[in-house]
């Protein structure tokens, strides 16, 4: 899978070359240093006022060395992501000489940043749920760093190897296979006889499913519409390789710019927020006090959260039957704990413990009379009582047996009223990988670029082909952010483009295809393994 492989077999392009390889002017340079250290300097900022307005005016010097390494290896995940996968955003534009490559970088850049800016955040969280429950729930003793540190190191080191060789791989592939290592070695370290989480392999299944049904998507649709165009639209000059280096027609060049914009706000969309969530949980373990619970929620919303508690309650002991209620809410969190890790959350002793927890959560509340006045000392407790009972109702499903339809209204009320008071992320954090990510579309890219253009068809690309690969790769990415899953920018473009190639009869480089292949096969089991050992080890280190 080396570049000489991929070189094999090359057919010489109809169309000179892009000029891949002018270097920015150095005022670019030193603008891309100074938004990197204000990026930087404006997290700081914010964590010292977030800490400081929940009134924790010191962070123990081991936790801020933590939070900090800990937060440059996120950001760092999203930067290589940035030039790893975005770089397929930015091909059919510059193989079609529809922007120069560094307009073309830094245009993607940018609405890679709008991206992440406007993302709903529900990517992050169905990324987070994989994780096992009791690391995210004590997300801040040592296997908490450990699982944090472990998958993020062996994501960025899988993105780096494969970039190297010029090999567009999925951050979203070796991210989610960063999560199932960790989750397996968590389980295979756990003493015997203890009831140990691994990975949530219900909602493994769910995300594979999309990374693995969206490259087949890309291929069929983004051929399909290549031979829809043909029917329709009949300018030979679509169907061509481009003349020289001048731009192609101002329609085309404005519909490849507009979808090359497109892939590249919904690659900031959908892949930006997987780091967020990550953060998110780094930042829960070392600063609990500021980040466990939303404090932005206003007092005026209390309210409705009692009364929505109140009914889920109500809900819970209703189907609890002649179970007996846990005597404490520690007991019902461990009754509830249990049954996360087993997935086995429909008995009447659970629903019993759901009541105790619920209940619980409504006193507390009601007693400090808002979110935002939850005192330091009990945030964490509070914090895990709302994620156990939120995750114990995700995992009943959708339609769970003997619930009426009010009922289930209820807990979906429920749901939702805890995921807005613990699923919750800072616009600084927005901010903050925005930036990570748009500058990471500046550096780098030549190599992925390369490849997608040139080394996945024996011909050039077409303005139709370039066309309709990103129109594909746009769309789908989008539909997968409205519904919360993560795909692959990078499977799904570069196999829109081989789909285009195919239906033009323009032929594949078999080389490249086997090696994309292979990168595709092997990024699970890879990032299992090198996550899992680096768990392992630092498991020993913290």
């Amino acid at each position: 899978m080396s570049d000489a492989a991929l070189d094999r077999g090359l057919a010489p392009a109809h169309s000179p070359r892009p000029d891949l390889d002018r270097r920015p002017h150095s005022f670019g340079a030193i603008a891309f240093i100074l938004v990197l250290a204000g990026g930087l300097a404006y997290a700081a900022f914010s964590i010292a006022g977030d800490v400081g307005a929940a009134g924790q005016h010191e962070i123990a010097t081991a936790a801020l060395v933590l939070l900090g390494i800990a937060l440059l290896t996120a950001l760092g995940f999203e930067f290589v992501n940035g030039f790893h996968d975005t770089a397929n955003a930015v091909a059919t534009v510059i193989y079609t000489h529809s922007l120069p490559p560094l307009t073309a970088v830094v245009w993607s850049g940018f609405w890679n940043f709008l991206g992440v800016l406007t993302s709903s955040g529900a990517v992050a969280f169905t990324v987070v749920t994989l994780l096992p429950v009791e690391l995210i729930l004590q997300v801040g003793s040592g296997a908490g760093y450990a699982m944090i540190f472990a998958l993020l190191i062996a994501a960025v080191i899988w993105n780096l190897g494969t970039w190297a060789m010029g090999l567009p791989n999925s951050s979203s592939h070796a991210l989610i296979g960063s999560i199932m290592g960790v989750g397996i070695a968590n389980q295979l370290l756990a003493p015997e006889g203890q009831n140990t989480s691994g990975v949530d392999w219900a909602q493994a299944v769910g995300v594979l499913e999309s990374l693995l049904i969206s490259p087949m998507i890309g291929f069929v649709l983004a051929a399909l519409l290549l031979l829809a165009m043909k029917f329709v639209v009949r300018n030979p000059a679509l169907y061509r390789a481009p003349e020289g280096n001048k731009p192609p027609p101002a329609p085309i060049r404005a519909l490849l710019v507009l979808t090359c914009t497109g892939v590249s706000f919904f690659h900031g969309s959908n892949d930006g927020q997987k780091g967020m969530g990550l953060i998110m949980l780094i930042l829960i373990g070392a600063v609990p006090t500021a980040y466990a619970l939303n404090r932005s929620m206003p007092e005026s919303a209390t309210p409705a959260f009692l009364e929505t508690t109140r009914q889920a309650q109500s809900v819970f002991e209703a189907h609890a039957g002649g179970a007996s209620p846990p005597a404490s809410a520690a007991a019902a969190r461990g009754v509830i704990g249990d049954a996360l890790k087993t997935r086995q959350v429909g008995s009447p002793e659970v629903f019993a413990a759901l009541a105790t927890l619920t209940a619980d959560i409504s006193r507390q509340v009601q007693s400090y009379g808002a979110i935002r006045a939850v005192p330091a000392s009990v945030t964490a407790n509070v914090r895990n009582d709302m994620y156990l009972t939120s995750d114990a109702v995700r995992v009943m499903g959708q339609h769970p047996p003997g619930f009426s339809e009010a009922e289930l209204a209820s807990l979906k009320s429920l749901r939702a009223a805890l995921d807005h008071s613990t699923k919750f992320i800072p616009t600084w954090v927005k901010v903050s990988v925005a930036l990570a990510l748009g500058l990471g579309t500046m550096v780098g890219w030549k190599r992925i670029v390369v490849t997608v253009g040139e080394k996945i068809g024996k011909t050039h690309l077409t303005y139709a082909q370039g066309a309709s690969a990103e129109i594909v790769a746009m769309a789908t990415i989008g539909m997968a952010d409205v519904y919360g899953l993560p795909v692959s920018t990078t499977h799904v473009l570069s196999s829109g483009v081989a789909g285009t190639m195919t239906a033009n009869g323009s032929g594949l480089q078999w080389a490249t295809v086997r090696n994309l292949a292979m990168a595709w096969v092997l990024t699970l089991p890879a990032a299992i393994v090198i996550a899992g050992s680096l768990y392992v080890i630092f498991r020993q280190v913290f």
